[in-house]
């Protein structure tokens, strides 16, 4: 991992204590966000069209729904490893039906494709995920199922939407600060190499219904 060069280890740690001491308590396991507010960029540009999937090196303590489309020797492994598993006969029956649809949009966070079938779960699943901020992610026919449903476990979208900033999950108030800080930084660094430093403007970190803290850049 290259070097933070934006913002000490220090301070990093530092603003993460204080967003996860700061408001009130709550009766349910927050999470923690990181808010990256970029400056001078165009969201329109390919520059600012960010569209990333991001593993992170510390799972947050949350449960994350893998589902999978698959048939045959993927959808038995599939299941095998407790995930839930649509096939094809599955997503063609459920064509027209937006209850159905919209259900599984709702309870997958992120829906694993065998890749011949991205088609299909496009077509189908694409209008109830879109507005979703998710998307089919295609794996290869003869891909480890179970060992790639474990990486989207600790994986985030990272994405520009109608504003120049990007908004993910890098833990839950529940984890070490050490391993918040990890996270935090797998992202901005990503960032950077996607963007340079000098896109980056303001980042903040907070719990779900905590107060933000501005980190102090460099």
């Amino acid at each position: 991992m290259p070097d933070l060069s934006l913002v000490s280890d220090e301070m990093l740690k530092e603003s993460v204590e204080k967003a996860l001491k700061l408001g009130k308590k709550r009766n349910f396991k927050e999470s923690v966000d990181l808010v990256v507010v970029l400056k001078d960029i165009d969201i329109r540009s390919p520059e600012g069209r960010i569209r990333e999937v991001i593993v992170l090196p510390h799972k947050p303590n949350k449960d994350v729904k893998i589902c999978v489309v698959a048939d045959g020797d993927m959808a038995l492994k599939a299941k095998e490893a407790g995930l839930t598993v649509y096939t094809r006969s599955d997503l063609q029956a459920m064509r027209g039906n937006k209850k159905a649809i919209r259900k599984v949009a709702e309870n997958c966070d992120w829906v694993l494709v065998r890749a011949d079938l991205m088609g299909l779960a496009g077509g189908t699943l694409g209008p109830a995920l879109g507005p979703r901020g998710k998307a089919p992610v295609p794996v290869p026919p003869n891909a480890d199922i179970a060992q790639i449903a474990e990486r989207y476990k600790r994986a985030v979208w990272v994405r520009v939407r109608n504003q120049p900033q990007i908004m993910c999950r890098v833990g839950t108030q529940d984890m070490k600060v050490e391993e918040i800080v990890e996270n935090v930084k797998t992202v901005i660094n990503t960032l950077v190499n996607r963007v340079g430093a000098q896109k980056i403007g303001k980042i903040i970190i907070k719990r779900t219904m905590g107060i933000p803290v501005e980190v102090q850049l460099r």
